[in-house]
């Protein structure tokens, strides 16, 4: 069974450009404590089937999916809702 998680920070290698890789998404578990993944442990959970995942921005909800980079490497994104930045990349730092 899939579980749906919100993700509410992430780290970046560069929080300055708004293009770099995003290293680490995160969020609160339902005990208040806080969890972290690697992108890639991410991405690895959502093609198990073991999570999907979603975010909040501008006031909107989006669905995070798996994008391929134009060189082949695999990323977590939200889809298109019309919110600029990418909602993703426009959450807080993870502490």
């Amino acid at each position: 069974m899939t579980i749906s998680v919100e993700i509410k920070c992430i780290n970046k290698s560069d929080r300055q450009n708004a293009h770099e890789r995003i290293k680490n998404v995160g969020g609160i578990n339902g005990d208040g404590s806080r969890w972290r993944l690697t992108e890639d442990a991410a991405i690895a959970g959502m093609k198990d089937g073991k999570w999907s995942f979603w975010t909040n921005g501008g006031g909107r909800t989006a669905k995070v999916i798996i994008a391929r980079s134009a060189g082949g490497k695999e990323y977590l994104k939200t889809e298109s809702d019309g919110v600029h930045p990418n909602n993703l990349l426009a959450l807080p730092e993870c502490p």
